[in-house]
């Protein structure tokens, strides 16, 4: 991001990994990080699945890398990793205090 704020003008710059993933493995994967099995949790109906726009959908940072000298670091699992991590940091802050009736 810091990159991005140096150019000269703004832009819209993709980040991405350049894989990917399906919505089953993103939940498979943050449930097995606090040990849990997505099915027990989940129900997929088939009433909300939006017809497919396209065969594959894939993030391009092509644009980022040129401009930028941008290239992922963190790969899926350890970002799923780092969001699970952090929500269940925020959780931990924030439940006691919820309990107790200090937030909304």
């Amino acid at each position: 991001m810091w990159r991005m704020l140096q150019q000269d003008e703004g832009d819209d710059f993709v980040l991405a990994t350049n894989e990917t993933h399906t919505v089953r493995e993103v939940c498979e994967a943050a449930f097995a990080r606090v040990d849990l099995d997505w099915r027990d949790y989940i129900q997929h109906d088939d009433r909300y699945e939006r017809p497919a726009e396209v065969d594959l959908l894939i993030g391009d940072a092509s644009k980022a890398k040129k401009i930028l000298d941008w290239e992922p670091k963190v790969r899926f699992h350890e970002l799923v990793g780092i969001m699970v991590d952090a929500d269940m940091e925020l959780l931990s802050r924030e439940t006691p205090r919820k309990h107790l009736g200090k937030l909304p």
